[in-house]
């Protein structure tokens, strides 16, 4: 596998992967993401960040994650672990449907860590849906801990951390 920062010719290919998961989850009866969110502009702006990374099968993608210092205002009112300075914040995690149920999703998750550990940060931090029971195994069964929630638009949000 072949991971690299997306370019803005990637764009099309990001948002079919999108709608796809979107399609997926809630054949799984998991409303997390929609139409207004994440939307084609979100990804534009990661593009533009720098913050977009892609991870390909030849010309196919495989998975995408966005990591970044940015996070939502919930974030401020958690007890977190480690201190804001030493944290990276994972976002926008997303294994294609196609590729599901092969580990790719456990691989890529280590693979972000080390990538975030080699950028000189002690922690991973993220929020995941409490009704999606396959990130939370995801997430739980590779050592991150709920340190707090946020309640959002669609819902219960863990707040996990993980040191690194």
């Amino acid at each position: 596998m072949l991971y690299r920062i997306a370019k803005i010719e990637d764009i099309d290919d990001i948002c079919v992967l999108i709608d796809d998961a979107i399609r997926e989850m809630e054949s799984h009866e998991i409303f997390q993401w929609d139409d207004l969110y994440p939307t084609r502009e979100d990804f534009l702006e990661d593009i533009e960040k720098k913050s977009l990374y892609l991870v390909l099968e030849g010309n196919i993608i495989v998975a995408m994650y966005v990591i970044s210092g940015e996070s939502d205002e919930a974030y401020n009112n958690v007890n977190w672990n480690c201190t804001d300075e030493t944290a990276y914040v994972l976002h926008r995690f997303c294994v294609s449907p196609s590729f599901q149920n092969r580990g790719i999703g456990k691989k890529v998750l280590i693979h972000i860590e080390e990538q975030i550990k080699n950028m000189g940060y002690e922690s991973v931090r993220l929020d995941v849906f409490t009704k999606n029971p396959f990130a939370q195994k995801l997430y739980r069964t590779n050592g991150y801990e709920v340190r707090g929630y946020a309640d959002w638009r669609k819902g219960r949000f863990d707040l996990m951390e993980k040191k690194l």
